[in-house]
This record gives structure tokens, C-alpha cells and sequence, in this order.
């Protein structure tokens, strides 16, 4: 950190890592612009002593009025972006339909990009920024039932790649963050999703549905190995004050592992060892079950 307030702006910041994020940069004297979908949630940051504003990254329009806003605070000049907002429609693929699909891109990939550019002009003339998304172990390793999601995370990961080659030289860095399982409300979203999008009494997959849907409202962690916010906040930081920030930081210990096994074992093994870590049983609606 230098003598100079530092200044990021965070989306989806109603809960979970965003908001996670957005309070542990102030208390390290960062000035912390935290956005959030609904207006209640804006006013509870605000409550909260952060300094907030309603963003909807799926709306061009919200995103115009947003950066306008922004721009107009910090009088035309910003640090950083943390692209977290996102969250999961689950169901089979063939599932989903072309709007849960839409649904499903406009936050995680549409609205992230559309706000990057948006700030790409003032990082330019700054000659420094640091762009940052937050992606997913999912954004590497597909896992079944989670396709709309897995697909946005490989899509985000695919543009930040192409726009961190763009900007090679400009002084602009673009980093990724993958975490794997943190405690967050993501679970409890993704039911929402699921239920709104996905006719599961009609569906082939109707018996693996059922335990889907035991793991998505089960209360507490999920999954082995999951940690809190904290663990995503410290990569952020690392991200944003290294001099020069890695291209991806992994969270967690499925993270780190699955990264080296895809790069080692064959696909059909892979494959296998992914339905068994996703907590999830397919198999369900072939008649048989994991062993």
C-alpha cells in the first residue's frame, strides 16, 4: 500500500465473498465503492458504513448509470474492479432452456465484460489498473448438473485470457480468482434458480434432482475442504498490490488438486473422480447409484 487511498469498485456485494471483500479493503484503508442488485441490500451496506450504490451487471442500462455514478465519486479516477457478482443455475443441460441459459450469461459473463470496458477507458488514461474475476474450480472442471454454470466460468475465463493478452504492456493487469467451495449463500441462490428454471418433475434426471436438491438446501457446508470469505479477501489482496499479480489465483484445496489432476490423467478418469467429488449422484436416473 502506498500513502495514496487506494479505490476499488466491488459488485455483488449483498453477501458472501463480495461482501466479504468489501469490508475487509476499507479496514485496510481502502476506499471501497460495494454494489449490490437490490436497493434493500444497497441500503444495508450503506447502514454498514460502506459506501454503496445499486449495480445490476445483467442490465447495459444499470451499468451506464452505475459507472456514472461511480465516476462522479471518486472524481473520474478508480484503482481497481472485482467482477464477483455471479451465481449458479443448476439442472441438466438438457434442462435448460435458451432463457435460463441468457438468464445464466447475462450476470456471470455478459455483465462482467460490458462493466470491464466500461472502465478500460479510465485505467488507460491512468496508465494502471487492475481488473479481477471472480471465476470458479468450476471455470476448468466441469461438474454434472451445473452446465449453465460451468459454461459461464469457462466463457469468463476464455475473455479474461484473450483481454490480459490485449493489454499486455499497458500497465493494466487482469487476474483471475478460482475458489472452490466457500461459505456463502450460493447454495441457497442456486436453489432459487433451480426452481424457477428447471421442471424437474418432468426431467429424465427427476431422481438425481431429488438428491441435488438435498445438497443445495442442506444447512452448513456442503462439500470437504470448504472455507471462509477470509480465504478468497486474501487473494484479492494479492492481487491487487503485487507488483506483478499471477494470471490465476486457486482457492482451496479441490482447487489446487483438480487443477494438476486435469493436466495429468486421462479424461475418462477425470471424469470419473469429478461425479464422485460433486456430491451429486447422476447415476441416480440410470437406476443405480455411486458406490
Amino acid at each position: 500500500m502506498t500513502n495514496k487511498t487506494r479505490s476499488i469498485l466491488i459488485t455483488g456485494c449483498s453477501s458472501g465473498i463480495g461482501l466479504a471483500c468489501a469490508h475487509g479493503l476499507q479496514q485496510l484503508g481502502w476506499q471501497v465503492y460495494a454494489t449490490a442488485r437490490q436497493q434493500s441490500d444497497v441500503d444495508r451496506l450503506k447502514s454498514e458504513g460502506l459506501n454503496s450504490f445499486q449495480l445490476d451487471v445483467a442490465s447495459s442500462d444499470s451499468i451506464s448509470r452505475g459507472v456514472q455514478y461511480l465516476l462522479e465519486q471518486c472524481q473520474g479516477k478508480i484503482d481497481a474492479l472485482f467482477n464477483n457478482a455471479g451465481f449458479g443455475v443448476p439442472g441438466a443441460v438438457e434442462d435448460l432452456s435458451r432463457e435460463a441459459m441468457r438468464h445464466q450469461f447475462e450476470t456471470n459473463v455478459f455483465g462482467a465484460i460490458e462493466l470491464s470496458n466500461a472502465l478500460l477507458p479510465i485505467f488507460r488514461a491512468q496508465g494502471a489498473g487492475r481488473i479481477v474475476f471472480n471465476s470458479s474450480v468450476l471455470g476448468f472442471a466441469a461438474m454434472p448438473y451445473r452446465g449453465a454454470y460451468n459454461a459461464s466460468k469457462f466463457a469468463l475465463e476464455g475473455f479474461a485470457d484473450t483481454m490480459r493478452q490485449e493489454l499486455y504492456g499497458s500497465g493494466i493487469s487482469v487476474s483471475l480468482i478460482e475458489p472452490g467451495p466457500i461459505v456463502s449463500r450460493f447454495r441457497a441462490n442456486a436453489a432459487e434458480q433451480f426452481y424457477r428454471w428447471i421442471k424437474a418433475e418432468q426431467s429424465f434426471h427427476h431422481p438425481s434432482y431429488q438428491v441435488m436438491a438435498e445438497r443445495l438446501n442442506k444447512v452448513g457446508p456442503a462439500a470437504p475442504f470448504t472455507l471462509p470469505e477470509q480465504a478468497v479477501l486474501d487473494v484479492l489482496i494479492k492481487a491487487l498490490t503485487t507488483k506483478r499479480p499471477a494470471a490465476r489465483y486457486r482457492v482451496t484445496t479441490p482447487t489446487t488438486l483438480f487443477w494438476y489432476l486435469k493436466r495429468m490423467l486421462p479424461t475418462s478418469c477425470l471424469d470419473r473422480i469429478l461425479l464422485s467429488a460433486s456430491g451429486d449422484e447422476p447415476g441416480t436416473a440410470y437406476g443405480r447409484k455411486k458406490s
